[in-house]
């Protein structure tokens, strides 16, 4: 699925949100659970969570940090 925001670099397939190629939270029930990752040494970023954010709140969920 294609989100109308960050078109090139979000989506979301099946349960899994991918923040350009890195999985990044996974929506269970109603629920968003961002998942641990580590791209170039970094666990967190303000884009990654703008991603994360934005499809909690496209898709009505609640966020589960």
């Amino acid at each position: 699925m294609k989100l109308d925001k960050y078109k090139m670099n979000l989506r979301v397939d099946g349960s899994n949100v991918y923040s350009y190629d890195t999985l990044v939270a996974e929506i269970i029930g109603d629920e968003l659970h961002k998942v641990a990752w580590r791209v170039n040494g970094m666990t967190s970023s303000p884009t990654t969570s703008k991603h994360v954010n934005y499809v909690a709140k496209e898709l009505n969920l609640k966020l589960i940090k």
